[in-house]
């Protein structure tokens, strides 16, 4: 049996623990979008990555707070500390969620059930935060158990149970259906998991594709043989952020990816990890979703040379976002060397660029993040960048 643990309204919660005026209280985290909505504001309609103005309209009555990152890193490592006293078998999926593995703990801890119910008891003890665990045999039966127990519960799958829990939901809980794909399976009267799990993987790879449909098909059966994994180094190293759909210029996007190439080239010189792939990922107005990718001949860490190639991937991509607008932008650098050592080339001389990078870098780490800032964001407000975690 495996834990999937995700806290509740992370963000928002944190706030709320630590204002007591805002406890019980609609509450949004955000700049120009909201980051974060508690489950008082949830009960209006808001959600995330929604305006800020749009879920003011839903919630005339909610209280937004600016976003205080440190303090959710805080929040976040005491939490993964209780995972970690829980069992060693943990894996992060985000900064608030995080797979559990339980199984070789039944002698000393118990069952599945009563270690999630003592996790949530010690989370809440430990943390003042709520936080649910879904409980299941598959990692993807027991995300899809922790959503349906949202908020601050726990829901046990027990084995056997599986298809009698999964087959009634509505076919975007499985992994991969967004808006366009649940469309398309709903044109064919295809309306639940059960539905999907009775079409044969022929038939779903005619109507989605190759992988799609195969993909689909084994979770409608709950086919997932995935075991989770614990020191794993990741295989990229990004960050994104919010977009306001009026922030449609070119230049307001550059700009905006310039700042987060430029920390995400730092985290990796500070690991000492050069990659050779830069992904451009972008969300448009209507919520769908493209990445574009492209390969460098060697690997690198240089802010120059990623910005660049991000660039490059932007200009491509400006024709849908003139069309769909741009409601998140986020980028990120894979195929990650071990060791950080980066081929010179004739003459081996270091590169101008990465001069400045050393020198930004001194400055920052010894005056913090925000002593030097990039002249194209002056005048200009970057939302909250987070973390992108490997898949």
């Amino acid at each position: 049996m495996i834990l999937h643990a995700d806290l509740d309204s992370f963000y928002a919660s944190v706030e709320q623990r630590d204002d007591p005026a805002l406890r019980d209280r609609p509450v949004l985290v955000g700049g120009g979008v909201v980051l974060a909505a508690s489950y008082q504001a949830k009960a209006f309609g808001v959600r995330t990555p929604m305006s800020l103005a749009d879920a003011k309209a839903r919630c005339p009555g909610a209280i937004v707070v600016p976003p205080r990152m440190r303090a959710y890193a805080a929040a976040s490592k005491a939490v993964f500390a209780v995972f970690r006293d829980t069992t060693p078998l943990v894996e992060p999926i985000s900064i608030d969620e995080a797979f559990l593995e339980v199984d070789g703990l039944r002698r000393l801890s118990g069952t599945a059930e009563e270690i999630g119910r003592r996790l949530r008891a010690e989370v809440r003890e430990r943390t003042g935060l709520p936080i649910t665990v879904g409980v299941a045999s598959t990692k993807f039966l027991a995300k899809v158990a922790s959503g349906a127990g949202k908020p601050d519960g726990l829901l046990v799958v027990p084995p056997g149970g599986e298809s009698a829990f999964l087959h009634p939901l509505p076919v975007e809980r499985l992994w991969g259906v967004g808006p366009v794909t649940a469309a398309r399976l709903r044109e064919r009267r295809i309306h639940t998991v059960g539905h999907v799990a009775r079409i044969g993987e022929a038939a779903l790879v005619a109507m989605l594709g190759a992988h799609a449909g195969r993909h689909l098909h084994a979770l409608a059966h709950n086919r997932d043989p995935r075991r989770v994994t614990t020191g794993r180094r990741r295989g990229s190293i990004g960050a994104q952020c919010a977009m306001s759909l009026s922030e449609r210029a070119f230049a307001d996007v550059e700009a905006v990816l310039a700042a987060l190439v430029d920390r995400v080239t730092h985290r990796m010189r500070h690991a000492a990890r050069a990659g050779r792939t830069v992904t451009l990922r972008l969300r448009f107005g209507d919520f769908t979703r493209i990445t574009r990718s492209r390969s460098l001949v060697k690997a690198t860490m240089g802010t120059g040379t990623v910005l660049r190639t991000a660039v490059e991937l932007l200009r491509e991509a400006w024709p849908l976002i003139e069309q769909r607008g741009l409601t998140l932008v986020g980028v990120a650098v894979g195929n990650l060397d071990g060791d950080g050592h980066v081929q010179p080339e004739l003459p081996f001389a270091p590169p101008r660029d990465e001069g400045l990078d050393a020198a930004v870098d001194r400055v920052r780490d010894r005056f913090g993040a925000n002593a030097l800032r990039r002249a194209d964001m002056i005048g200009r407000d970057l939302h909250p960048s987070v973390p992108i975690l490997p898949d």
